[in-house]
């Protein structure tokens, strides 16, 4: 497990596919913005749920979060198109909706920094979040992120077109919480 300050990254269990399903698939307006595949309806036990995490991968990296207090699954987080060439990744997390607005998202993003930057070796972070995602921009803005444009009408959510924010970070620009180890 990766420790942050309040959340730890590990390797997802199979029962946390059915939490993770019901809360963060199964809302159907929530997950449309964000994903950008359109949702259908899949049943959390027939493998092909999103949070099914079939092994480790050269391009992913996904993650169950934890909080340290309760040891309780907060969400989902993940570093995807990991480009092993150019050292790159996308980043993306999800929190459960009990665990939104408690401060854990910063965490969970310096986090998957960490594990990206230090453990990987990659010089460049990516996160894409619809413009309108307030506490995402500030979470990535806390963390270092810099805003590098907005892709307009970039994405189809529920019924309407959003414009996208496209955020990155450097790995000299990124400050460890704690020495290296």
């Amino acid at each position: 497990m990766i420790h942050g300050e309040k959340i730890g990254l590990r390797a997802r269990h199979e029962d946390d596919i059915p939490i993770l399903h019901s809360e963060l698939y199964d809302d159907v307006a929530t997950r449309s913005r964000a994903d950008s595949r359109p949702w259908q309806p899949i049943s959390p036990t027939s493998g092909q749920s999103p949070f099914v995490v079939a092994g480790p991968t050269d391009e992913a990296a996904c993650f169950s979060v934890v909080e340290l207090d309760s040891a309780e699954l907060a969400g989902e987080a993940l570093l995807w198109g990991i480009d092993t060439h150019n050292r790159t990744a996308h980043l993306g997390i999800a929190l459960r909706p009990a665990f939104r607005g408690r401060g854990l998202a910063t965490d969970v993003l310096h986090t998957l920094c960490e594990y990206g930057f230090a453990v990987r070796g990659l010089q460049r972070l990516q996160l894409e979040t619809l413009t309108g995602n307030t506490p995402m921009l500030a979470a990535a803005t806390r963390t270092g992120f810099t805003r590098e444009g907005t892709l307009r009408r970039s994405a189809w959510t529920y019924g309407h077109y959003a414009d996208t924010a496209v955020l990155g970070l450097l790995s000299e620009e990124w400050t460890p919480r704690r020495p290296s180890h």
